[in-house]
């Protein structure tokens, strides 16, 4: 039997210190007796609900406390103590290529927890059948290429990513039929060359852990890898010009802050000024999932 199981983030029973306890032993993975089909999780953690399969009522109250317990734990909330000085500074504590293997598989089940339900954004909201190939930079797990290519069965698809991500993915897209059709290639997108051949690029939770300067050079890098009429899709938390709206993008600045070391949450109008100056065009805006939204802009 199917079940919908929805949640928020205020779990307050008797069982939640057995359930840190099982999640931090399992990595996640739904107990015996329950199988996790999807998650669907909203953009600004307030909650959302995942879809298991089981006939066993207790799995299913076992598995409810379980998701990104360990990302928080081990990743977000020590970082956070750092706030008051990465806020006076302007500068936090990079953490990416510094995970070792345990934190590395966290950070990437934790993010691809936290942004499933804009990868399912992604892959419906746009229409990417004039497309042959895309290429994902810093796609993390792969998880919003698997989402597209689940839905468009001749499209191809290239994760770029740290080696230490791209180790994470090869294991996730192992699993995954659509990760027959995803070429994972390992680099850092300011010291090493994008891989060529791509129609469409998704730039998806990214633009926010960089500072604008640095965004500015991915910009334009890309637009150098690709010919003119190719798609930029930049998926993120975008505000409104004051960066206070909406909410939830306002607030996770302090968490990119932390993590990454000089990142925000930016504005619609900044992408705009600096796709102008990179050698490209900003075509739309549409939501996708909580406060996330997608920017679509084609290379000139």
């Amino acid at each position: 039997m199917k079940f919908m199981l929805t949640f928020s983030l205020k779990p307050e029973t008797k069982a939640r210190d057995e359930a840190i306890g099982r999640f931090k032993a399992s990595g996640g993975r739904s107990p015996k007796g329950a199988k996790l089909l999807g998650r669907w999780t909203a953009a600004d953690f307030s909650g959302g609900f995942d879809l298991l399969e089981s006939d066993d009522v207790r799995a299913l109250t076992e598995f409810s406390l379980m998701w990104m317990l360990r990302f928080w734990d081990k990743i977000s909330y020590p970082t956070w103590q750092k706030l008051a000085h990465a806020v006076r500074t302007g500068e936090g504590q990079a953490q990416f290529g510094k995970f070792d293997k345990a934190e590395q598989q966290i950070f990437s089940a934790g993010v691809e927890a936290f942004s499933f339900t804009v990868a399912a954004g992604l892959a419906t909201s746009y229409d990417f059948s004039r497309h042959r190939r895309v290429l994902d930079v810093g796609g993390g797990t792969g998880s919003f290429l698997v989402a597209v290519l689940r839905r468009y069965d001749a499209l191809k698809g290239t994760l770029f990513e740290l080696p230490g991500a791209c180790a994470v993915a090869r294991q996730r897209l192992a699993r995954e039929p659509e990760g027959t059709r995803i070429e994972v290639v390992e680099g850092d997108v300011f010291k090493d060359p994008l891989p060529e051949g791509h129609d469409a690029l998704i730039v998806a939770n990214t633009v926010h852990v960089f500072s604008t300067a640095h965004n500015i050079e991915l910009m334009r890098k890309i637009r150098v890898h690709v010919r003119p009429g190719a798609r930029l899709l930049l998926a993120d938390l975008w505000t409104d010009p004051t960066h206070t709206q909406p909410v939830a993008a306002a607030l996770m600045s302090g968490e990119f802050l932390v993590i990454a070391g000089e990142g925000q949450a930016y504005s619609e109008e900044e992408a705009g000024q600096w796709l102008g100056q990179t050698g490209w065009q900003k075509l739309d805006r549409r939501p996708l999932a909580g406060a996330a939204s997608l920017i679509v802009a084609e290379a000139k």
